[in-house]
């Protein structure tokens, strides 16, 4: 925190819908800031796909220098599918800034809101509040831009280490117990494939000895087929999920499907001096310029930003604030905002509207 103590926050609105989800989540902030004794300095940087197209980079070095010295990093959605590096993939400083900074924990809660429609019978009695742990730095990730392409076969390497396991681990106990003195089940379930992998039997067994660190926490493991098919039929008996990068990647956006999809879904990546925050979504270019983008996610990923500044700085006030926002966004739907995926009306600013009201 600076001198002032006001919260020094790197907005990256990046590409696509990013800048026009930023603004909602950015004003949501300001309010935030004159109705309690926090303060913020919002600093723009430029990220993604244009920035790729004008310089040749996909992030200026000012702009990482910028995410080093803030506090925290709010990220809109980067990269467009029509421009893509030499080798063909997608231009993505989020998945850039997660190795830069060490950002191991990709944190994916799936909360429904009241009057949202889920895909799950009896989903709207029963409620949805979860949270997925996607290990954010190595898993088959650790393979990306180093993979062997040949002409008969191609191969990918799967990477697991016991020091980012490890952090990983104790990361996903303590936010069990913190979810457990808010009034969740504070269960912990590990998704693998360790009956198949040895790599998964490994990250298994650091879970294990994980576990008796922490013997209030009740455990689960689950095989990665298994935990997906109970996920669409008992999806409200799951609290929090901790797995590999892959796994996590996939399983995050079948949740994200279960409370009312992308738009709703916030998302962080946390390591442990640095965290970005962002909504699970990506730039939707198709719908850009139209004013129709759902800015949900990305209001409820400033929320997680407050609450991770309030246990980073032991600021109460910011816990109180994250939680306000919430109880916000709960009261837009439950009030009958209907945003256009639904097939609703409201688009961005009738949303913003909405919560900024509620607030």
């Amino acid at each position: 925190m600076s001198a002032n103590n006001a919260l020094h926050i790197a907005v990256l609105a990046g590409d696509g819908i990013g800048p026009e989800v930023m603004a909602p989540a950015l004003e949501v902030l300001r309010k935030v800031e004159a109705t309690t004794d926090l303060k913020f300095r919002f600093t723009d940087a430029p990220a993604g796909a244009n920035e790729y197209l004008a310089t040749g980079k996909s992030m200026p070095d000012s702009t990482v220098r910028l995410c080093d010295e803030a506090d925290a990093i709010l990220l809109g959605a980067c990269g467009l599918p029509s421009v893509r590096y030499p080798d063909n993939t997608e231009i993505m400083p989020q998945v850039e800034l997660r190795f830069h900074f060490d950002l191991y924990a990709g944190v994916r809660p799936a909360r429904l809101i009241p009057g949202v429609p889920s895909p799950i019978v009896g989903a709207d009695q029963r409620g949805i509040d979860l949270v997925v742990i996607r290990e954010s730095t190595e898993g088959l990730f650790a393979s990306m831009g180093k993979g062997v392409v040949t002409d008969t076969e191609a191969r990918e390497t799967l990477v697991i280490t016991r020091k980012t396991s490890e952090r990983l681990f104790e990361f996903s106990f303590r936010l069990a117990e913190r979810r457990k003195a808010r009034g969740r089940p504070g269960q912990l379930t590990c998704v693998d494939k360790a009956n198949v992998f040895k790599a998964f039997a490994f990250f298994r067994e650091m879970f294990d000895e994980a576990a008796k660190r922490h013997p209030d926490v009740r455990t689960d493991r689950l095989y990665v087929d298994a935990c997906s098919a109970l996920l669409v039929k008992r999806p409200w008996d799951f609290d929090v999920m901790v797995m590999e990068n892959m796994f996590g990647d996939i399983l995050s956006d079948m949740t994200a499907g279960l409370i009312g999809g992308m738009g709703m879904a916030p998302s962080a990546d946390i390591g442990d001096t640095h965290a970005v925050f962002q909504p699970c979504h990506g730039t939707a270019p198709d719908i850009m310029g139209q004013g129709k983008a759902n800015p949900t996610g990305m209001i409820l990923s400033a929320a997680m930003m407050l609450d991770w500044l309030a246990d980073k700085h032991g600021l109460e006030s910011a816990a109180e604030a994250a939680q306000s926002i919430e109880r916000a966004v709960d009261k837009a739907y439950a009030d009958g905002i209907k945003p256009m995926e639904f097939g609703g009306g409201n688009g961005t600013a009738d949303i913003a509207k909405a919560v900024l009201a509620a607030l």
